[in-house]
């Protein structure tokens, strides 16, 4: 079993500071005025949705480039659909790959995304069950 460990401190109210010991980078966060914050930075459940897209980017860009895509711009858009009651978890994730390239086959990407689903990205594979997912592609043919 592997473990991925991460400090976490205050910097001012609600304004937060975590820390990746495997990265060893600093990601900030905070919250709303209203709830007690400054909006100095991302909300946690914005990170949350973050790592899963980036997860799940980063399985589909390997794959297709393994496959010889000729991929000059990737995107993904994201929306996340949370609960209206506490503890306002996810419910719903849409999750839009765009892919720009040349001669891309979209049974490629398909695939690539299928894959991230059911088998690479450990973030989905969290979720999985617990939160209804949804996906579609774009493919944007750069002459």
């Amino acid at each position: 079993m592997s473990e991925i460990k991460i400090q976490l401190k205050q910097l001012d109210g609600l304004a937060l500071a975590a820390y990746g010991e495997e990265s060893k980078h600093w990601v900030t966060m905070d919250s709303t005025p209203i709830l007690g914050g400054k909006d100095s930075a991302s909300r946690p459940m914005e990170l949350m949705l973050m790592g899963i897209a980036g997860c799940s980017a980063m399985d589909v860009i390997s794959i297709l480039k393994k496959k010889r895509a000729n991929i000059s711009e990737f995107r993904m858009e994201i929306v996340g659909e949370r609960a209206e009651e506490h503890p306002k978890r996810f419910i719903r994730i849409d999750f839009h790959y765009i892919v720009t390239g040349k001669e891309i086959k979209p049974e490629d990407v398909q695939r690539a995304i299928e894959l991230t689903e059911e088998k690479y990205c450990g973030a989905m594979a969290t979720i999985r069950g617990n939160v209804e997912l949804s996906y579609r592609f774009t493919i944007n043919e750069q002459e």
